[in-house]
């Protein structure tokens, strides 16, 4: 049986399948765009093209997760325990991780238990806060990280708001800042957000772990954040699937709760004939027969009740 970790983030849905080993063996990162249900849908197509059938033991975690887990009726795990069984078992040494997402920014300590800290409702020094502030640049946060690889000065730029960050900016670019400066100036002032913001006064040190995706992708986000903390060799813990350390978790977590059939063929013709909902991988139904089934429909499928009534009638 294979273990499945889904975490759900605000912006990306990430998804993680790992052997007995705890193994990747297939992994898959990508924005949703507020739709999950297709982007959870063409994730699970290409696992099952590239593993084939197979039982699996999911597991949901992550900050848009906990609806989706009741509605499936598949276990869920919070996203620290996740994290931390995720370094428990790749980095162990780790006394300190930084996690950055699409809307939020956690600071993880490990020493004397672990301890939280959390943004509020305010998304500045995030990844969408970095995606708002590519836009004045006219380009995306990967061009930042480019831009940012050649700088020559960093200027203040307020982090806690994107309004504010904009009336930093846009008189440092009228005034002929360099792109490259003003990148560099935009994720230092993420870690200075990170930082004072969350850590409030809480010294980071020992070693540091870098996660998420924003600190997976963005090398130049994660040297700005080495270099304020002075962080140095073995303390600087940069994994090599950083940015899926929570749906590893979240598969390292599954028991076999939850445990249900990959897809199957006949599955999949269920999906193609107008049961528009989560793809089959992760629910109950595994057979066209049961699919057709409405006392069995309405159990698990209530939210594509009409769907299945067209699809009985189809086969009529």
């Amino acid at each position: 049986m294979k273990r499945v970790g889904i975490d759900i983030g605000s912006t990306t849905v990430k998804i993680a399948v790992l052997d007995d080993n705890n193994n990747i063996l297939f992994s898959a990162y990508e924005r949703h765009y507020a739709n999950i249900q297709e982007t959870l849908r063409a994730i699970m197509e290409r696992a099952y093209n590239e593993l084939g059938d197979c039982d699996i033991a999911p597991m949901i975690t992550g900050s848009g997760g906990l609806s989706i887990s009741k509605h499936l009726d598949i276990p869920f795990v919070q996203e620290v325990v996740s994290v931390a069984t995720s370094l428990k078992s790749y980095a162990p040494q780790t006394d300190v991780a930084i996690e950055l997402g699409g809307e939020d920014a956690k600071i993880i300590y490990f020493t004397d238990g672990i301890e939280q800290r959390m943004n509020g409702i305010c998304a500045g020094g995030t990844g969408s806060f970095i995606d708002q502030m590519a836009t004045l640049l006219k380009t995306d946060a990967a061009g930042l990280n480019t831009y940012a690889k050649d700088y020559q000065a960093l200027y203040p730029i307020a982090a806690r708001c994107g309004v504010f960050a904009k009336t930093d900016i846009q008189p440092l670019i009228n005034e002929g800042a360099s792109k490259p400066d003003l990148a560099a100036s935009i994720f230092q002032a993420v870690v200075n957000q990170t930082i004072s913001g969350l850590a409030c006064g809480k010294p980071i040190r020992g070693n540091v772990a870098f996660l998420g995706g924003p600190l997976h992708f963005l090398t130049e986000l994660k040297q700005a954040f080495i270099r304020t903390l002075n962080l140095t060799g073995d303390a600087i813990i940069a994994p090599e699937n950083s940015h899926l350390f929570a749906a590893s978790g979240a598969a390292m977590n599954s028991e076999g709760k939850g445990a249900t059939k990959c897809v199957a063929e006949d599955a999949t013709l269920c999906n193609q004939h107008g049961i528009d909902a989560f793809f089959p991988i992760l629910r109950t139904v595994t057979t066209l027969k049961e699919a057709m089934d409405f006392n069995h429909a309405k159990e698990n499928l209530s939210a594509a009740v009409e769907q299945v009534f067209r699809l009985i009638q189809s086969f009529e």
